[in-house]
């Protein structure tokens, strides 16, 4: 049966890896009969759903995964992206109901892995998008952004330009992103300095010479 067991869960990876969704789905869950509190066969299938955006599906197997190891990290980071996401989409009295949850597995998340900067992420933008009488706050939300400064200065200054650009202070903005670019010369750095230019401050051209920069720095 262990040996069965292995086969059907390798035969689900190798789908799952190669994009074949619901046949791996089919090949885990055949899985799981088999061993009904392995891990990964768990955290397959949640992701899974969540490929197919399928929230609330996902939900109960990250809660799962936190119940059976609830010293994971991840585990509660995908528990609450899934709740996240499943709150987006409803209507605003669900969505209520979910928050505290929400909010509660990503602090789980950095309570048992200090350096997550996923959570911290996401908790940011929950604070920033609340409305104040539901418990939305800027100055949280530029805690955790201080906070992923001192983890990742790149993913700290593109967490202050985006506060900054999402209540429409774009000179900040602007500045914080270029800090960012300073920094980490990536990709991202330069797409969020230049739509900050093309889409918010109608500055096509400055955003066509960020990209221009870009491919100078960048030359193979």
């Amino acid at each position: 049966m262990s040996i069965l067991a292995q086969s059907t869960f390798e035969n689900g990876e190798k789908c799952f890896k190669s994009g074949k969704y619901e046949l791996a789905r089919n090949y885990f869950e055949t899985s799981l009969q088999q061993n009904p509190n392995d891990l990964n066969t768990i955290e397959y299938l949640g992701d899974i759903e969540c490929h197919y955006k399928k929230w609330e599906a996902a939900v109960p197997f990250y809660l799962k995964l936190t119940k059976l190891k609830p010293n994971n990290a991840e585990f509660f980071y995908k528990y609450g992206g899934a709740m996240g996401m499943q709150a987006k989409e409803a209507n605003k009295f669900k969505a209520l109901s979910l928050l505290d949850d929400v909010k509660v597995a990503f602090k789980k998340a950095i309570q048992l892995n200090p350096n997550h900067v996923g959570a911290r992420w996401a908790l940011l933008e929950i604070y920033i998008q609340l409305p104040g009488i539901v418990g939305g706050s800027e100055s949280k939300a530029k805690t955790y952004a201080d906070e992923l400064l001192k983890i990742s200065p790149v993913d700290g200054y593109l967490s202050k330009g985006h506060i900054e650009e999402y209540f429409n202070r774009y000179a900040a903005a602007e500045k914080f992103y270029l800090k960012a670019i300073e920094i980490g010369n990536s990709k991202t750095t330069y797409q969020k300095l230049a739509d900050l230019y093309k889409n918010k401050m109608a500055q096509p051209e400055k955003a066509k010479k960020v990209w221009a920069a870009y491919h100078e720095k960048n030359k193979s």
